[in-house]
């Protein structure tokens, strides 16, 4: 299996190929540091599946999976990132991962999520099983939903930015959007969330655990 691995981080990558260097089906074929770098990897490498971390420069995880998942739906992705399964896997699954895996994880059970995924199926941890079973009786018990659910990709992503402290234009910057663009899906999380400002913005995401790490 080759694998396309997406990392900013070059100690990262560097473990991650140890890893899997002593797994005599996998090898690390093409690795890159940024967004643009594995759309452009993918398009031109024979690649099995793309391992792909969520917090990377110049273009977000998450959009790269979703261009990913547009232009080569059948090329698996797995999600890997510092953040916690129920911040971001969902969100990862909806849009088309074959996994999500935190960095946290034991080096057996990447080589068995990348097998999985590689081979076709959907790679979900015994605790996102748990947690996904767990939303899906919450849900049928109680029609409304978390405010937060309601935000679209890209006001998630804004939501938490401003959570985390950002200004509109470091948003702007960081997400490559007009500082208007960015107001506007402020004006959406506060209307969504009911925070009146971008102090309770902070505190809605505290009190949902949801601040990222």
């Amino acid at each position: 299996m080759r694998i396309l691995l997406c990392d900013d981080h070059r100690i990262v990558r560097e473990g991650l190929k140890q890893i899997l260097a002593d797994t005599p089906d996998i090898e690390v074929a093409a690795e890159c540091a940024s967004g643009p770098e594995v759309l452009h990897s993918a398009r031109v490498e024979a690649i099995d599946l793309v391992l792909l971390d969520i917090a990377i420069p110049q273009q977000d995880g998450l959009d790269v999976l979703r261009q990913i998942k547009q232009e080569m739906p059948r090329l698996p992705v797995l999600m890997l990132s510092t953040y916690p399964e129920k911040q971001y896997a969902a969100r990862c699954y909806k849009l088309g991962a074959a996994g999500y895996l935190n960095k946290s994880t034991d080096p057996e059970q990447l080589v068995e999520a990348i097998r999985k995924a590689a081979g076709g199926g959907l790679y979900v941890s015994a605790q996102m099983a748990e947690t996904l079973a767990s939303g899906l009786a919450q849900r049928a018990t109680a029609p409304q939903r978390a405010a937060h659910e309601s935000l679209s990709h890209r006001e998630y992503q804004v939501f938490q930015l401003i959570a985390a402290g950002r200004s509109v234009k470091e948003i702007a910057d960081q997400l490559e959007l007009s500082p208007n663009t960015v107001s506007t899906y402020r004006s959406r999380i506060l209307e969504k969330t009911g925070a009146s400002n971008d102090v309770g913005i902070a505190m809605y995401a505290v009190r949902h655990q949801l601040l990222p790490v």
